[in-house]
């Protein structure tokens, strides 16, 4: 029986690209390495944040091939593969090489809308392909469409390698519910870096996060106070970082989170269309936040 090994801190890794548009390797390799020394658990690769419906079929490949090979075991790694197109991403789980990845994370279909059963059926079509533990991702916000808690718990029953699941409805009612009701070897893991203080509260256990990849040593440290129970100084991270919590996405993401690793010196300021760089007016009260945080 598949069981989940992503657990703690979880970086959902920006691409970078380079003046010309092309993807940045080196600073991938870069960011790879700040993320290992500095207190991530897991990365997650190819996902929203990465800007994956802007790479290419052989980007993708690439990037997957690189990070694997230079991670070398050092990190779990969960690789992204979704779509809105069961028969496609069953195909994909059959043909692709996931040599070096531990677990595949799966969106809800987005905009054709499906209904619960059809969410079901999708799921259950997913788990039965894949080779390796997958993990569910609901984002309403993105997908028009909501997991609800009830069949997530059916899939996590039903389904013995789907492990855990990336929950980021906001809604932390729908969230205790699945924690509530789950079976013992499930898990549920925060899908937004603002809930993920009282998610692990409710029972979480741990994040996928885009602020983690510029911050990873001062989410990592809140994460881990909270899993020894020392809510007080958890609680006093997590309240330093609200008011970047809401501006790292008033321009999209990962906009505000590349602007953080720019003004860092790790990658260039740089995204595919449609997403644009952040806002300079946005980017100055970050820099002003991550000055008083003394970050």
């Amino acid at each position: 029986m598949a069981h989940n090994i992503f657990k703690g801190l979880g970086i959902a890794l920006v691409t970078p690209f380079n003046e010309d548009g092309s993807v940045d390797y080196e600073s991938l390799k870069r960011l790879v390495d700040y993320q290992i020394n500095n207190g991530a658990d897991f990365l997650c690769i190819l996902g929203t944040t990465g800007e994956t419906p802007c790479l290419t079929a052989d980007e993708k490949r690439k990037i997957k091939n690189l990070v694997v090979s230079y991670v070398n075991g050092r990190l779990p790694i969960l690789l992204g593969c979704g779509g809105n197109n069961t028969a496609a991403v069953v195909n994909e789980l059959r043909t692709e090489d996931f040599h070096g990845i531990d677990g595949i994370l799966s969106i809800c279909p987005y905009y054709n809308k499906p209904s619960q059963e059809g969410l079901y059926q999708h799921f259950r079509a997913i788990a039965d392909a894949s080779p390796l533990p997958v993990v569910l991702y609901n984002v309403p916000g993105r997908t028009g469409v909501n997991l609800k808690a009830e069949t997530t718990v059916r899939l996590a029953r039903d389904c013995k390698n789907i492990v855990a699941i990336k929950e980021a409805s906001g809604n932390l009612e729908q969230c205790d519910e699945i924690i509530k009701n789950k079976p013992k070897d499930f898990d549920v893991i925060s899908g937004d870096d603002a809930l993920t203080f009282p998610m692990i509260s409710c029972g979480a256990v741990g994040v996928i996060s885009v602020i983690g990849n510029a911050l990873p040593r001062e989410f990592s440290k809140m994460i881990r106070l909270q899993f020894k129970g020392e809510y007080d100084s958890a609680r006093k991270i997590h309240h330093k970082f609200t008011d970047l919590f809401s501006l790292l996405f008033v321009d999209g993401n990962p906009a505000g989170v590349k602007a953080m690793l720019y003004e860092m010196g790790m990658v260039k300021n740089i995204l595919r269309l449609p997403l644009v760089p952040t806002r300079i007016s946005t980017l100055q009260k970050m820099s002003e936040i991550m000055k008083e945080l003394k970050i």
